[in-house]
């Protein structure tokens, strides 16, 4: 691999959407999983956990999205038009995930309405999310570098399976999340939430692999063939030491291990992404190279990243560091 101007731009895109799935992973998670707290004091408590970050989880959506079109455009062109419906509803999803999230604190009276559009909203970004990247993978249509398919490409029983497996892994971030920040019987209540995800996330996370396979003939060829296979199998064997040691946790009654383990489950599954995509920005036909921007254009962008990145992330490790701890019943609001 030859790590030109274009590589680092698919790595920062790439470490831009991680950080989106972890980050806004969790507390869409805990909107996944509302229905299941009492009302009352466990609701108010499980969103008091994220009242303080929430809302700038979502800046790296913005930096994965927006990289996407100044480093990638042909590939934004494509994949957007193929997969307009899901991001329409992912975006829907998110508005109102954030007005249920302020209002419900503000009108009182019409509570169960908003904690209602809070998990609705939860549930269909998150289902959206994960449609949309198993229409990634499944293949777009291309002709003459745009997008040649039907409106209803995207909907098949693949991008479901991916849809549930992202709820499911979105859910087992909100309960490890919660394990983490609540203590009691809201902790212990978290803890079997989050064995019941876990095994949920890796049951889905197995059928989806097992689907790729069969899926597209590159992608057996990347994990079945030799020498691509040495290469590829450390993936799935850390991710199942990561996944026994997270079920190891969650039943030893650990406090913050679970949600390391959960994030560290999602990197390597996003790392067995990386390995049955590359170098495919949109499979079959387009690569990263055959995608990218001029690198002028690169180089002028990779500027400005060097010196926001830094700064996002600084600033979002001081948040959490300042609301750091167990939460109580009281909140930010």
């Amino acid at each position: 691999m030859t790590f030109d101007l274009t590589t680092i731009w698919a790595f920062i895109i790439a470490f831009a959407v991680f950080a989106y799935v972890v980050m806004d992973g969790f507390d869409l998670g805990i909107g996944i999983l509302f229905p299941t707290f009492d009302p009352g004091p466990e609701r108010d408590r499980a969103m008091n956990s994220i009242a303080p970050v929430w809302d700038g989880n979502e800046t790296w959506l913005v930096l994965g999205g927006g990289g996407l079109f100044a480093a990638f455009p042909l590939a934004y062109a494509v994949i957007l038009p193929a997969t307009y419906p899901l991001v329409i509803a992912m975006l829907l999803g998110l508005v109102f995930r954030g007005v249920a999230f302020e209002y419900r604190w503000r009108d009182p009276g019409h509570r169960r309405l908003w904690d209602a559009a809070f998990t609705g909203g939860s549930f269909v970004a998150a289902m959206a999310q994960g449609m949309t990247l198993g229409a990634l993978l499944q293949g777009i249509e291309v002709t003459d570098r745009a997008y040649s398919g039907s409106w209803f490409d995207w909907l098949t029983p693949y991008t479901l399976m991916t849809g549930v497996g992202t709820v499911a892994g979105y859910a087992l971030l909100g309960a490890t999340w919660l394990v983490w920040k609540l203590d009691g019987e809201g902790q212990a209540h978290a803890r079997q939430l989050g064995i019941r995800a876990a095994w949920a996330t890796l049951l889905l996370m197995g059928a989806v692999s097992l689907y790729n396979i069969f899926l597209n003939a590159d992608y057996a060829a990347r994990w079945l063939s030799a020498p691509e296979i040495y290469f590829a199998a450390p993936v799935p064997i850390v991710t199942a030491i990561v996944a026994l040691s997270l079920l190891r946790a969650l039943k030893a009654e650990r406090n913050s291990k679970p949600f390391w383990l959960s994030i560290a489950l999602f990197f390597f599954g996003m790392a067995g992404l990386g390995v049955t995509m590359w170098p495919y920005v949109v499979p079959p036909g387009i690569t990263i190279w055959d995608a990218a921007a001029p690198e002028r254009s690169q180089v002028f962008m990779l500027v400005g990243v060097a010196i926001t990145m830094p700064l996002i992330i600084a600033y979002t490790a001081w948040a959490y560091w300042v609301f750091r701890g167990k939460v109580g019943h009281e909140g930010y609001h």
